[in-house]
């Protein structure tokens, strides 16, 4: 069987690394480029013309998805990502796969086995991929993926004690220590339980199991003491439900 070159456009190192080292021992594979942001990828692949790219949708400079848009050449895409809402894209630009990270070696063998076998993925996987978004739209989340000094790691939604939006970003408070994501905080407060996640503020959220005490300040608005010793404060409109909540 013919070798595959591959091209690897993922900005986070240890992802980055898993993926060299996967690929480097599939015989069918040759690695032949690295980049860890959307502009150089992109200025990389149309130089070393790969027949494959593993790409991460969220880099900087440029998403893997402008990268793709911009290309004149078009290898094989298997995209990557830490977020489950660009599967129906991805599949929309012919993707062979689509690895929701922390992806297993199973999975990742699996993408590579559909790579060497198909050129566009069959209408079942795109079916899949379709119903997998739906429900997944839907669904509360139990998790969601972090990053932390090069690792990427699950936390738990329960964990969180409260979440603030930062232009694109979100900064989500948790084990004494904040956490920055890449996903707006009103797509993440969808998928919150609505029974402990509290809209106290248009960019904040706090998770009641996380408020210490609450008093009202001179403006008549609530000041919640979180357990981490952060004090926020609630607009007039949250501060009323949460009087209103108050046995």
């Amino acid at each position: 069987m013919k070798t595959k070159t591959v091209f690897i456009a993922e900005d986070e190192p240890l992802a980055r690394e898993t993926l060299r080292d996967w690929i480097t021992e599939r015989p069918q594979l040759r690695l032949i480029g690295e980049a860890a942001d959307g502009a150089t990828a992109l200025t990389n692949i149309e130089i070393m013309l790969p027949e494959v790219v593993f790409m991460d949708i969220q880099m900087p400079e440029m998403t893997g998805l402008e990268v793709v848009r911009q290309l004149v050449h078009l290898p094989e895409f298997i995209f990557t990502t830490a977020y489950d809402q660009y599967a129906v894209t991805a599949f929309e630009l012919n993707a062979v796969d689509y690895l929701l990270k922390p992806f297993s070696r199973e999975r990742f063998d699996a993408a590579v086995e559909r790579l060497l076998g198909v050129s566009a993925p069959s209408a079942d996987l795109l079916q899949l991929a379709l119903k997998q978004a739906a429900e997944r739209d839907t669904a509360q989340l139990k998790r969601i993926l972090v990053r932390d000094r090069g690792h990427i790691f699950p936390l738990a939604m329960d964990e969180i004690e409260y979440l603030k939006s930062e232009e694109k970003y979100t900064v989500i408070a948790a084990r004494k220590k904040t956490f920055l994501v890449r996903i707006g905080l009103a797509e993440l407060s969808a998928r919150l339980d609505p029974g402990k996640f509290i809209r106290i503020h248009r960019s904040t959220l706090v998770n009641l199991d996380f408020v210490e005490s609450m008093k009202t300040d001179e403006q008549s608005q609530l000041l919640l003491q979180m357990r981490d010793g952060t004090q926020l404060v609630a607009n007039r409109e949250a501060s009323r439900m949460l009087r209103n909540m108050s046995i």
